[in-house]
């Protein structure tokens, strides 16, 4: 289930230039759904994007940035808003290659928030979340002013300010 009032948020923070990444918008990367620490994003398939030009199977990298990206968002979500996180651990398991000619989902949970340090696990598919292509685990260090819970209470009153202005 899409958390709405989240979402928007993160969605008008990631559109002011300064918060884009280049390679995000290199690689088509969206935000399909984001709920409390979790969160959905998708690459589509582009065959510059290929790993192998004559099979046409997906470079292993846009997997990786992928779940990354989700693993990340999962982080912020659980926060309740955006902050600055940085990946201290990334971990992927390849399961099997990317079919050629479909979009690429990548999936994060952020199961555990400790005073300066996020836990995730994620999966990328394609069809089916049920048959993965990759599996993630990964670990984010929160720097914003505040750390863990203290972060969140200030994302969430400073979202509330912002909707008062």
């Amino acid at each position: 289930m899409t958390d709405k009032a989240l979402m928007e948020r993160i969605i008008a923070f990631r559109a002011k230039p300064e918060n884009q990444s280049p390679f995000g918008l290199y690689l088509g990367l969206e935000i399909v759904d984001i709920d409390e620490g979790e969160a959905t994003v998708t690459v589509p398939y582009a065959k510059h994007l290929a790993g192998n030009s004559l099979t046409g199977v997906l470079h292993g990298g846009i997997i990786t940035t992928s779940l990354d990206v989700a693993c990340g968002l999962s982080v912020i979500a659980a926060l309740g808003g955006p902050t600055t996180i940085a990946t201290l651990d990334l971990r992927i398991d390849y399961l099997k290659p990317a079919s050629p000619d479909e979009a690429v989902f990548a999936y994060g949970h952020c199961y555990k928030v400790t005073k300066n340090v996020c836990f995730v696990r994620g999966i990328a598919y394609q069809k089916d979340k049920n048959k993965p292509i990759a599996n993630a685990t990964a670990t984010f260090m929160i720097t914003a002013k505040g750390t863990g819970k203290q972060a969140k209470k200030i994302t969430t009153e400073g979202s509330s300010n912002e909707s008062a202005q």
